[in-house]
């Protein structure tokens, strides 16, 4: 089910993403225009430009121009191989669209076949609720992903960033806005002229937690994205910061300081049970993480001098050093798979970029060029890190893959960009 906002929306610009690098030798695949089967008229932008531009910014895919396609069968009977094979084409994705049953919403119905074997590797029928075909075209895209590359699409999710606006001199305002992976449909959640900071999905998708200075100080504050509705669940004297949500989404780990230098806390995410401080040290100890078993919590701390990161029991036992690459790592974030954490990483040249350190080689690589790189956010499925950087003078989010070969710029024409959040795989 997509994610509906039910408060009065509050459009914000769109992102438009620019394919920076790709893989050379992209799988060549084609999406062929999809049948309109429906009593509705047919959308401005097809199902089927979604699911191809969906693949090409992946960077691991070069779908075929639909004005270069002789054939443009939408059932597998329809299918000559032959001309596909003449058009070196590996794989081609066939459908069409109708109408739901009692005409409520659409179902989509869709094939995935290899031109040279002539199987049809999938054949599904899917069916969306009234205004989601986009979203709809998202799984689509997420399916035929996983079927030929082994694992998740992470299409069918969305992003959270914070959006500046200049009001004049030394005047801002600033947005707190979801948005599709693609950028699309950007809904502005909440609007303040006073800082908004630290977006972090639930695991569910349903809600945000985020640090506000509407009332002067900083407040976490928890947003429901379904019924509008917000609720301060940290106030506490000093800093209330850095908010990470738990695997099962019953707790935060907050960074507080409460008059002195940041610790890390648990909060209840209910309220039900009081905060439990889980670090005890005179250094500043924030930006938490818990990994994907909810077992440990990784956080940034200067305990040895500079920031680096470390790892603790989700107890507060046992911390660990787990950065040493570099004079400085923070902020960090945990892939799925539990083996890759991001970092913002210097070597103390005052450039900072992003860098992927592998928990089984103890590694660490640089995967971004820019200067001021910051807020990395894995994908759900561990394929790409989203990040905020600077894009002449301005603020944008950027994309790269996990090994460094895919980069992509998220550009919108209003504000700076800046603090993204990936959020889950949206169900």
């Amino acid at each position: 089910m997509a994610l509906v906002l039910l408060w009065p929306a509050l459009a914000g610009a769109q992102l438009r993403i620019e394919i920076v690098d790709g893989v050379e030798g992209a799988m060549p695949i084609a999406v062929a225009p999809f049948a309109w089967d429906s009593q509705t008229p047919a959308p401005e932008v097809g199902v089927n430009e979604i699911i191809s531009a969906n693949l090409r910014r992946s960077g691991l895919f070069d779908p075929m121009d639909a004005d270069q396609m002789i054939d443009r069968p939408t059932r597998p009977p329809e299918v000559r191989f032959g001309t596909w094979r003449m058009l070196r084409v590996d794989h081609l994705v066939i459908g069409r669209v109708s109408d739901g049953p009692d005409g409520w919403g659409h179902e989509i119905e869709y094939h995935l076949l290899d031109v040279h074997t002539g199987r049809i590797l999938l054949s599904q029928a899917l069916a969306v609720s009234p205004g989601d075909l986009r979203f709809g075209a998202h799984r689509v895209s997420d399916a035929v992903y996983e079927a030929l590359i082994g694992t998740p699409g992470a299409f069918a999710t969305r992003i959270a960033y914070v959006v500046v606006h200049e009001l004049g001199e030394e005047n801002e305002y600033f947005e707190l806005v979801v948005a599709d992976a693609d950028g699309f449909n950007p809904q502005a959640v909440v609007r303040n002229t006073q800082p908004i900071l630290s977006p972090a999905w639930s695991p569910d998708g349903s809600r945000l937690a985020y640090v506000s200075f509407a009332t002067g100080r900083s407040n976490i504050i928890i947003q429901d994205l379904y019924t509008g509705q917000n609720r301060v669940i940290s106030e506490a004297r000093g800093i209330n910061g850095a908010p990470a949500w738990s695997p099962d989404g019953e707790q935060l780990a907050v960074a507080l300081s409460r008059g002195g230098s940041p610790d890390i806390w648990l909060i209840d995410a209910e309220g039900r049970r009081q905060p439990r401080q889980l670090t005890h040290h005179w250094s500043i100890n924030t930006e938490p993480a818990f990994s994907p078993d909810g077992r440990y919590i990784y956080f940034t701390s200067d305990r040895a001098g500079r920031p680096q990161v470390y790892r603790m029991d989700a107890s507060g036992e046992n911390v660990t050093r787990i950065t040493f690459e570099g004079r400085y790592n923070s902020r960090p974030s945990m892939a799925d798979n539990d083996r890759y954490l991001a970092v913002v990483h210097s070597d103390g040249d005052n450039d900072f970029r992003i860098a992927i350190h592998d928990r089984e080689t103890e590694r660490l690589r640089v995967l971004s060029d820019g200067r001021l790189d910051e807020s990395p956010s894995f994908a759900p499925n561990g394929s790409m890190i989203l990040y905020a950087a600077r894009h002449d003078g301005r603020g944008v989010l950027a994309a790269v893959s996990a090994d460094g070969r895919i980069r992509q710029r998220l550009v919108t024409s209003e504000g700076d960009v800046r603090e993204p959040a990936w959020s889950p795989i949206i169900r």
